[in-house]
């Protein structure tokens, strides 16, 4: 059995614990890891609680994930058989999800969620306080400090809403033994300090803040991605630019009449300016989307064969797989139908589509990780963070994102090492995009990180516009009436470049690291809007199929969970006040996902009664008993539901009877 050698990375953290282990780091509890994306990180607590468990400064571990999709990665981590020989450590984990009791279950610690955290913070904290845990922290950058008024530039973010992951969070870290925080950016795009990080002014004036990397009590381990490429611990990255052009209908003139056509609009052009954003609208809904999709599936379809002729004809594993990241769900639907028509029908089940909106999506993440097929998946954001998946090498990047965090995330997907498919030197990171100058800026950015020898882009003939606002509704989809209407669009050129190490690293990270105020990748209001109503949807969902799964009448099965969705949907609008997500402002949003953070929404179906929408969930719990110690008018059912919880007793129901 095979394994990879200890990056220096991780031989580092390793050094970092063997000393805390004996007691000779001082008063260093608390490590840094920033790790590029792909660089490795899930060894890392594994390296951590082999040694902090085994000294017994630790007594358990206690990983905490953004998503629900890498419980089972960070399970795996532990369990994996060969870094388990390599390390000789007989440590396990488990995927916790919040029931009574001890959430290691026997084992050396637990796997879980920021939401996971939040939804039931006593439960956690309990098991901290009865144990010292090592806490692991993945991309902690998703955590803003609390309290903290002042973004980056010291400009004044008004009313503050304590985020609910933080706040349920930081008690655990408080008290903890030891502190590992991973990350693979240290900054977040709204600008705010991230939780528990030390910062320091940055001496530039404008109360600056950065990271403090020598601060007290804490180690700090980076791995950058030059670094990751000389050590080959990721590949190459090759970007396809495929350049367009796009028409659409415009806004409404005031007074009405027929909306304008604008275009064509070329893709490509020296600097943003008003026509980018809305030609790459229009482009990833029409036909030039078609085009980059045939680009990446024949360039997929060709690399697989490469390697069956290298690996050999019976080869399953390590011919490269393709990942196709969609703008928006219906639009990853219509890409699945498009690569559909490019298959035999006998090899359908090689295309799969993983969405928050299909049943199943996270089993399919689960096989196109870890089985030969599905060997094409069409996702939007489900695979934007923490994927590990090393066979795949082709990303089709049909998607309007301009964050620079988000795009490292998803170009990452591809440049893990497949053990599978051969020498490193035949393998490479295949991404076909858009060529507009929005990713242009994120390409050199990242060329200029790794330390190549690249000139920067020429600069802007005139200073950027911001966007105006018209142009920014028009992006929003829900929008209709304002909205843009794509009409066309088609490919032009294809450009390939290849990103690798120059030969002047030391130079070209210290570029990296000057001031850029990346002003057009930064989050646009009504992208972070999206975002995060995208995000109330995704915790509701999970709370509704959390609930149907752990049964009781009181939540009644409705086809494929949509019923107890929407009524879970409808409570939480009519708890916040009775105004929808659409109607939201981003205060008004982040306050909805602290309070359902702090919140079940199975507690708030009462005020669903005399709805006749959703009749169907008082009459399933017509005969259900709330559990012991819970008002049965918080349930629901009014009256009735309340004197046969009364009455129960006499008639000597039992707990949960129906």
């Amino acid at each position: 059995m095979s394994v990879r050698p200890l990056r220096s990375h991780q031989k580092e953290v390793a050094a970092i614990v063997a000393a805390m282990a004996a007691g000779e780091a001082g008063d260093v509890r608390d490590i840094l890891a920033a790790v590029t994306p792909g660089g490795g990180k899930s060894l890392l607590p594994v390296i951590a609680a082999r040694a902090l468990i085994g000294a017994g400064l630790c007594e358990r571990v206690c990983w905490v994930v953004p998503r629900d999709s890498l419980r089972l990665q960070a399970e795996e981590a532990f369990a994996d058989p060969a870094w388990r020989a390599a390390l000789g450590h007989g440590l396990s984990v488990r995927a916790a999800e919040n029931l009574p009791g001890d959430p290691c279950r026997g084992l050396e610690g637990y796997v879980t969620t920021y939401q996971g955290i939040a939804a039931a913070p006593d439960l956690h904290l309990a098991a901290f306080r009865a144990h010292r845990y090592l806490i692991v922290v993945d991309e902690v950058h998703h955590l803003p400090a609390l309290g903290q008024g002042d973004v980056a530039g010291g400009h004044d973010t008004g009313s503050e809403f304590s985020a609910a992951w933080s706040a349920a969070i930081e008690p655990l870290l408080a008290c903890a033994g030891a502190r590992l925080l991973l990350s693979g950016t240290l900054e977040r795009a709204d600008g705010r300090r991230i939780l528990w990080l030390p910062y320091r002014s940055s001496g530039g004036g404008g109360g600056r803040q950065e990271v403090d990397l020598a601060a007290p009590g804490w180690a700090v381990v980076g791995y950058s991605r030059a670094r990751a490429l000389a050590e080959r611990a990721v590949l190459p990255v090759a970007f396809g630019a495929l350049d367009g052009e796009a028409a659409w209908l415009g806004a409404t003139p005031e007074g009405g009449g027929e909306r304008p056509r604008l275009g064509p609009h070329r893709l490509r052009a020296v600097a943003p300016n008003e026509s980018t954003r809305p030609a790459l609208f229009t482009a990833l809904r029409t036909g030039f989307a078609g085009a980059l999709l045939r680009r990446s599936f024949e360039a997929a379809r060709r690399l697989r064969a490469e390697r069956r002729g290298l690996l050999g004809p019976g080869a399953v594993r390590g011919l490269g797989k393709l990942l196709v990241v969609a703008p928006d769900q219906v639009q990853a639907r219509r890409y699945l139908d498009i690569l559909r028509g490019w298959v035999p029908a006998a090899q359908a089940g090689s295309l799969a589509l993983a969405v928050s909106d299909e049943r199943g999506a996270h089993e399919t993440l689960a096989a196109f990780r870890l089985t030969p097929e599905p060997s094409v998946l069409v996702t939007v954001a489900m695979a934007y963070e923490g994927l590990d998946a090393p066979e795949v090498a082709v990303v089709a990047a049909l998607t309007h994102v301009r964050s620079r965090p988000w795009l490292e995330q998803m170009v990452a997907r591809a440049t893990r090492v497949d053990a599978h498919a051969g020498p490193y030197e035949k393998q490479r990171a295949l991404v076909f995009h858009p060529d507009d100058p929005l990713f242009a800026r994120f390409r050199w950015r990242m060329e200029r990180e790794q330390g190549t020898r690249a000139k920067p882009p020429p600069p802007p003939r005139q200073a950027r516009l911001a966007l105006p606002e018209w142009l920014e509704e028009e992006m929003a989809e829900a929008r209709e009436r304002h909205g843009i209407v794509p009409l066309e669009s088609n490919a032009l050129a294809l450009r390939l470049s290849t990103l690798r190490p120059g030969p002047d690293l030391a130079a070209g990270l210290a570029a990296a690291r000057e001031p850029d105020p990346q002003g057009e990748l930064l989050e646009a209001p009504s992208i972070a809007e999206r975002r995060l109503r995208q995000r109330l949807a995704e915790l509701v969902a999970a709370q509704a199929v959390e609930d149907q799964q752990a049964g009781g009448p009181a939540l009644p099965v409705a086809p494929r969970g949509a019923g107890l969705f929407h009524a879970y949907n409808a409570a939480m609008k009519r708890a916040l006040g009775g105004k929808a997500r659409s109607e939201m402002g981003l205060a008004e949003l982040e306050a909805a996902l602290e309070w359902l953070g702090r919140n079940r929404l199975r507690d708030h179906l009462h005020l669903l009664e005399g709805d006749h929408r959703y009749g169907w969930a008082v009459r399933k719990r017509g005969e259900w008993r709330p559990p012991v110690g819970r008002p049965a008018a918080l349930w629901g059912g009014g009256r009735k539901v309340a004197a046969r919880a009364e009455e129960a007793p006499r008639r000597g129901a039992g707990p949960g009877r129906g």
